[in-house]
């Protein structure tokens, strides 16, 4: 789907705040209310915005030690087996079929190193994992859900990320 500069400043503005007012979001791109609706009514549909979420901020909850995991698998280990392996653990809050030499990366959170070592172990014990290797996060420098939609400059063509 092709995005024009206004449906871009939308979703960047519904990335700063979901929770902003189709009011709010058309005084700031000279578009009425029912306008935007429509605007956003289409990016849905068509799976622009897939929906919306709270973000919550895991060291507020508990959730204060986490490592990224490297996977190296069995040969012929699918995506569709590792999705199913990292739903089963709940410790898991993201995982990516990556290139390079481990088959996977999975980011896992817990709420001391004691759950971390016990969410690995569990991770390590799936039939298909011959070996892994950790990374602890120190600290966390930027995240975000996506990258934010801006116009790509001078080309008129599709957004580019920053």
């Amino acid at each position: 789907m092709r995005l024009d500069p206004i449906d871009q400043r939308i979703i960047a503005l519904l990335q700063d705040d979901a929770r902003s007012s189709y009011a709010e979001i058309g005084a700031l791109v000279a578009l009425s209310a029912p306008a935007v609706k429509r605007r956003v009514d289409r990016l849905r549909s068509s799976g622009v915005i897939r929906g919306y979420t709270a973000l919550i901020d895991p060291g507020a909850v508990g959730w204060t030690t986490e490592a990224f995991v490297e996977l190296f698998c069995t040969g012929r280990t699918s995506p569709e087996q590792l999705r199913a392996a990292a739903k089963r653990h709940p410790a898991v809050v993201g995982a990516y079929t990556i290139s390079g030499e481990a088959d996977a990366l999975v980011h896992l959170r817990a709420v001391d190193m004691a759950g971390l070592e016990q969410a690995l172990e569990r991770l390590r014990a799936e039939p298909f994992v011959t070996s892994t290797r950790s990374m602890i996060v120190l600290s966390r420098l930027v995240e975000t859900l996506a990258p934010r939609v801006v116009e790509s400059p001078g080309t008129g063509g599709p957004p580019a990320s920053s």
